[in-house]
């Protein structure tokens, strides 16, 4: 009995795609041309679906189609739970090709200020390692959760570790970095209510900021005083000379996070978390001492 009510709960990764461009479209033609198939396999499928769910998942009319509670539901799973496939065939593949290997996914200077070498150090002297491959952009955790990456460094809260299993590796302070010439580049501290009026990307600025693609786009940007930005301490070493930066004195700490996904069982990625917090906490305690002396 048991068996048989887990296959009556086996829904096809096919069958929710369809149901997914026809929660898209709320139009079963507009949904069929872009599956590319016909209307009436497409309606047959979604019909399918809900007679083994046992629940409407569309509200059907002569002249609109809408989704139920239940229907809404699957959209946002079902959206979740195809991007976890696809993130699995991905990391199978790459598991089957010419050799183990681990990819780090992290944007271009997000590794805490020089953190990263030491991690790498450290993870080259664990039994379990294996060569590691660097894949560096502004979509790390994209990049993550869709196979392409087996960890990823983030930075919290700016990006979303939502569903990801995380290490904490370095609290920062803030800074807002400026064009050299800007009315606040020879300010000794701001805070955020000074940058009021000023375009911040990453839509969180006044008019919704330019969307940031890579490192370089967005040190130009700000050099043409077309956005300023604000980023963790450790990137003041990165900057251009004709940029300044100011620390923001409200501005919340950001933490630079070690992130993989949480049902990972491989043993090359658990000596990689393990090096990533060894090489954080001698960091810690090498700062302390300085510090103190």
């Amino acid at each position: 009995m048991a068996g048989g009510m887990d296959r009556m709960d086996v829904v096809e990764t096919r069958e929710l795609a369809y149901f997914l461009a026809v929660a898209r479209e709320l139009h079963f033609g507009r949904a069929a041309e872009s599956l590319g198939i016909a209307q009436p396999p497409l309606s047959r499928a979604i019909a399918r679906l809900e007679r083994r769910l046992g629940v409407a998942l569309l509200e059907r009319t002569s002249r609109r189609v809408a989704l139920t509670p239940a229907g809404e539901t699957l959209r946002a799973e079902g959206e979740a739970a195809l991007d976890a496939v696809a993130a699995a065939v991905r990391r199978t593949r790459r598991a089957g090709g010419a050799g183990p290997r681990l990819v780090l996914a992290m944007k271009p200077g997000g590794d805490g200020g020089g953190l990263l070498p030491a991690i790498l150090a450290a993870y080259e002297r664990a039994p379990d390692a294996v060569p590691v491959e660097m894949l560096f952009g502004y979509g790390a955790e994209h990049a993550l959760r869709d196979g392409r990456a087996d960890a990823a460094l983030l930075y919290t809260p700016r990006q979303d570790v939502t569903g990801l299993a995380t290490e904490e590796l370095k609290r920062e302070p803030q800074i807002a970095v400026v064009p050299a010439g800007h009315r606040l580049a020879g300010r000794a501290q701001v805070s955020m209510a000074d940058l009021d009026g000023e375009v911040l990307p990453y839509g969180r600025g006044p008019g919704d900021g330019p969307r940031i693609h890579d490192g370089g786009q967005l040190m130009q940007l700000i050099a043409l005083g077309r956005a300023v930005a604000v980023l963790p301490a450790s990137m003041r070493g990165l900057l251009r000379d004709d940029l300044a930066a100011v620390p923001v004195r409200d501005a919340p700490p950001t933490t630079l996070v070690l992130a993989w996904p949480e049902a990972s069982r491989s043993r090359a990625l658990a000596a990689f978390v393990r090096a990533a917090a060894d090489a954080a906490a001698a960091a810690r305690a090498g700062g302390v001492s300085r510090a103190a002396r």
